[in-house]
């Protein structure tokens, strides 16, 4: 169990923040291809077979954020309407995006681990 200022880890069963994970799923989106803000929730909602899908209002602010830090760039679709604005990721966007991939894969295995785990001794499920 991950200690943090002194304190035992207490989130479950990911150690992971919602926000964290979000910054992530967008930065590996970027590295595929471009998107705007709408097509990166859609996206991600796929990707997670409708399960869960990240609020515009945690998606664009982190865009935002991410284009304040010169980890993605961003423009203007059409620049007279200012309607779609579509983003990409920058080469410090890429180091950053291969920092954290590295970061946070312990993390998700430990996070299944403990699901898998969870299934097999309350649920009794076999794997």
């Amino acid at each position: 169990m991950s200690i943090y200022k002194g304190e035992r880890q207490r989130q479950f069963p990911s150690k992971i923040s919602t926000t964290s994970f979000v910054k992530l799923y967008i930065l590996h989106l970027l590295n595929e291809r471009s998107y705007y803000g709408n097509e990166i929730i859609d996206e991600i909602k796929e990707r997670l077979d409708n399960k869960w899908e990240p609020s515009p209002g945690m998606v664009y602010p982190l865009l935002r954020e991410l284009e304040q830090e010169g980890y993605i760039d961003g423009w203007w679709e059409e620049p007279d309407k200012r309607s779609i604005r579509r983003y990409k990721l920058t080469d410090e966007g890429y180091r950053h995006y291969k920092v954290i991939l590295l970061q946070y894969k312990s993390t998700f295995e430990d996070s299944l681990h403990i699901v898998k785990n969870v299934l097999k001794d309350i649920y009794k499920e076999k794997f």
